[in-house]
């Protein structure tokens, strides 16, 4: 593999870098529930699961003791 000669300066590297950047994630409104949730994510509102506003499983409430 070759390998570069000579160091590349911090300033060189940095630049390379600027281009990583941190994305806000993209956020939806369920049709269903009304609850901001992630795009093409699961989410739990009062218990249940939802997936493209469906009721995709229920959760029983349970308590441990």
């Amino acid at each position: 593999m070759p390998n570069p000669k000579r160091r590349h300066s911090q300033q060189r590297s940095a630049k390379r870098r600027t281009h990583y950047k941190a994305d806000a994630p993209t956020l939806s409104v369920d049709s269903s529930t009304g609850e901001t949730h992630v795009r093409h994510r699961a989410h739990t509102s009062e218990g249940k699961l939802y997936y493209n506003g469906k009721v995709v499983s229920e959760k029983a409430a349970s308590k441990a003791g």
